[in-house]
């Protein structure tokens, strides 16, 4: 199996800075490279249609943010070329916070996410937000990262919430869920406890800290909007 086998599929939007970066270490594991563009706020709406475009046997998914390293090109050139009862393959992901700290508390670590996917098992990927493929056959695990650089900046990093946060809104609303003030503090709390302290946030210092603050503040906009939503009736 040759270096072409494989194709990545990176998703980004138009003028994203990440971009070259990202290009680079794809290029550590293949020239095939598949860049596509969403039709909506969400990732998981157009990464079906970014597979089926692919020549090759086997699909690599990246986001424009995250990064291949020399070990997991590696390390995927070896399960893709032997014969193996494996169909896809989920990939630790190492969150860094700010391009500073690697977050390996709160939950943050190992991030397993399914990104190996040999495109003759693929069926499909669910559009709605934070679905995973589905895929006939057996699952296997990789052991070498790939790097994720996320909130490196505040502003953008609460813009992008209120959007994503909205569509889980709208999605909760459908399903006919519900929401009262005290649902607000309880998600708040539950979320803060279970980053912070639970999960052992704090021992990554003060990003541990704050991503556990964030994360709650996440959470708790969620069903804000939903709130909100809910009582004004209005439509979605």
């Amino acid at each position: 199996m040759t270096k072409n086998n494989i194709s990545i599929l990176i998703y980004t939007q138009k003028g994203d800075k990440n971009i070259k970066d990202c290009l680079k270490s794809a290029k550590e594991l293949s020239d095939n490279v598949i860049f596509i563009y969403p039709d909506d706020n969400f990732v998981e709406t157009v990464r079906q249609t970014g597979i089926n475009q692919a020549k090759t046997d086997w699909v690599l998914i990246l986001d424009a943010d995250e990064r291949l390293t020399k070990d997991l090109a590696n390390e995927i050139r070896r399960v893709t070329s032997q014969t193996s009862n494996k169909t896809y393959y989920k990939i630790p992901r190492k969150n860094i916070f700010g391009k500073i700290k690697w977050l390996q508390h709160g939950g943050w670590w190992p991030d397993y996410q399914i990104r190996l996917i040999n495109k003759k098992y693929f069926v499909s990927w669910p559009k709605r937000i934070h679905s995973t493929p589905i895929v006939r056959g057996k699952i296997g695990y990789l052991k070498s990262p790939f790097l994720h650089y996320f909130h490196g900046d505040l502003e953008k990093m609460v813009q992008k919430t209120i959007v994503f946060e909205d569509i889980e809104s709208r999605l909760l609303y459908k399903s006919g869920k519900t929401a009262r003030t005290t649902t607000f503090f309880r998600k708040y709390f539950a979320e803060l406890w279970r980053r912070l302290f639970k999960t052992f946030g704090f021992l990554d210092g003060p990003f541990g800290v704050i991503e556990s603050i964030y994360q709650a503040f996440s959470k708790t906009i969620t069903y804000l909007f939903l709130y909100e939503k809910r009582n004004k009736g209005r439509s979605v």
